[in-house]
Formats: structure tokens, sequence, C-alpha cells
């Protein structure tokens, strides 16, 4: 085969986001590298104290140090200095299972999709997937289904496998574990073609601990919600103020109206000035919405412009090479 017709095969490249990890983070290196023969691991060390980087390298992952705290800006910055053709991410706690990487990785290729999402499946240890969690997992699914239109499975998972494409036009904003609520919305955004594969789910090692806040995080993660549906729906959330503002004006007002008609007189000045207030914030919150709404559209084809001029990964699955 001459040079000019040979065709590298797609890299993978398995980025980890650690904090303080030391002690599972060397099984996490070893069997990706074993599901997934010569892709590259990269590992970013977000400021730990334990050694997690060294034990890491040591583990023949590539490591990076990160001094910014919070997951998010951790991917932000592995989305930005790694360059491959499909990523795959995983937490360092050791409990996604690496076996299933290559048929997450063979999807994708497979079917021409952008992200492959691996659902949690911890059968009935509840040890690995706290009750609590489970709960508040299905309230937000429901919730983001009820605001975007496309309810996921387990948006929170942390094992995802994506094209360069959708990668690489990824606006991460998210410091925290909000991430993962922006990559779900951003996939239903440009409205990519995704999937979702069970995956084992497994308890951390004795020893280590979860990073996630329960209460702390999941206010954060509601207040992303929140931002992500007023910038990428905002005729939707402002139109919802503005029924609501219209509604109670009316309530209030409808009366005053009636009898202005009926004798020409206000009885009820100070409920006439709140009933026209309110109405005016309702006029107000339907323009914004409009207005901003044209604004989103914008935001959204630039996002679309930047996702088709990262090109397409590559369809047809090979062997991966270190990156």
């Amino acid at each position: 085969m001459s040079a000019a017709s040979f065709v590298p095969p797609p890299r993978v490249a398995v980025l980890v986001p650690c904090y303080n990890e030391a002690l599972t983070v060397a099984k996490v290196v070893t069997d990706f590298r074993a599901a997934l023969p010569g892709c590259a691991v990269y590992v970013y060390d977000n400021r730990s104290t334990d050694g997690t980087g060294d034990v890491a390298r040591a583990a023949g992952a590539v490591v990076r140090r990160e001094e910014r705290r919070g997951k998010g800006g951790v991917m932000r910055r592995m989305f930005a200095e790694i360059d491959a053709d499909t990523y795959v991410v995983t937490d360092g706690d050791a409990t996604y299972d690496a076996t299933r990487a290559p048929e997450m990785v063979e999807r994708l290729r497979r079917d021409d999709l952008d992200v492959v999402t691996g659902v949690r499946d911890h059968g009935d240890r509840d040890a690995a997937y706290r009750r609590g969690h489970q709960f508040g997992n299905r309230m937000f699914n429901a919730l983001l289904g009820f605001l975007f239109g496309q309810r996921p499975t387990d948006m929170f998972s942390g094992y995802r496998v994506m094209s360069r494409r959708f990668v690489k036009s990824f606006p991460a904003e998210a410091r925290g574990f909000e991430i993962e609520t922006e990559l779900t919305v951003h996939a239903l955004d440009l409205r990519v073609p995704t999937a979702e594969v069970v995956t084992r789910y497994f308890e951390r090692r004795a020893g280590s601990s979860s990073k996630l806040a329960t209460y702390g995080d999941g206010l954060r993660i509601l207040g992303t919600m929140a931002r992500l549906f007023r910038d990428v729906r905002p005729l939707p959330f402002f139109g919802g103020f503005a029924a609501l503002f219209a509604v109670v004006g009316l309530a209030l007002g409808s009366e005053v109206v009636v009898e202005f008609l009926r004798t020409g007189l206000v009885p009820r000045l100070p409920s006439a000035v709140l009933a026209t207030g309110l109405m005016l914030l309702a006029s107000l919150s339907l323009v914004c919405g409009l207005i901003l709404d044209s604004v989103a559209r914008g935001r959204r084809e630039a996002k679309r412009l930047a996702y088709l001029a990262a090109g397409a990964h590559a369809a047809r699955p090979g062997a991966c090479h270190a990156g």
C-alpha cells in the first residue's frame, strides 16, 4: 500500500479527571489500556494531595495537573488540549466497567453517533449507588425531560464516549459536577445523534470517598438547569413569567375594568395600579423572550457551525494508537 493511500487508525483518548484517587486510579488506567489497546490515557490531577498523579504516571497514563478546583474546569481544559478522534470520559474511582468501552466506541463509530452514555446499573448493591442519589437522579432526569423535551436515563453518568466534533463544539462553562448537565443539554440543543448503553456500576474501594456534596452540588445543578433553560429556550422561560403576570393581573384587574365600564368610576385604585403594573411586566417578559429567542437561535447556529467545522469522527472500526 502506498504512503499516499495509507489512512491512520482513529485515535482514542481516555480522559480521567481526578481528585485524591490514589487508591483507584492505577486500576482505572490499566483497565482502560487493556480494554482499548494502544489508546492514550490522560489523567488530569486536580490538586490532589495523596499522590494521585504519581500513581497514575507509574501505571502508564499521561498526567497533567490542573490547579483550579472543580471537575467542570478540569474537563474544559481536557477538551481544549487533547486532540483525538474519539474521547472516552470516565471517573478515577474505578466504579465504571472498562470492559464496556470497546462496545461503546464501536457503537459510536458504527452508527455515526456523537455521544454514547454509560447508564449505571448497580444491581441490588445500594452501597454502590445510594438510594438518595438514585432518587435525585430520577427527579433531575424527569425535570430535564420536562424543560427540554427529551428525558435521559442517566444524565449524571460520568462514563461517556464522544466524537471529536461534539467535544470541540462544546462551550463548557461549569466549574463542578454540573458539567454532566451541560453535556446533556448541549447534545439536546444541537440535536446530535446519541445512544445509551447499560453498564455495571461498582462500589468504591474501601478508603475511597465520593467528592459529590449531595445538597450543595444538587442546588448548583438545579441552578445550572435553570440557567441553561433560560439561555437555550428563552421564549418558554420568559413566556412562563409573562403568563403568570398576565393571569394575576387579569384576576386583580378584571373587576376594576368591569366596574369602570359600567359606572365610569375606579373604586379600587391600588388594585388597578397593581394590575396595570403586572400586565406591563407580562408584556416586557414576552418581548424579552421573543428577542432572546432570536439570540439563542444565532448561538445555536454558531455552535452548529463549530460542530460541523470540527469534522466527522472516524466511522470505521480500527485500532487506536497513543496520541
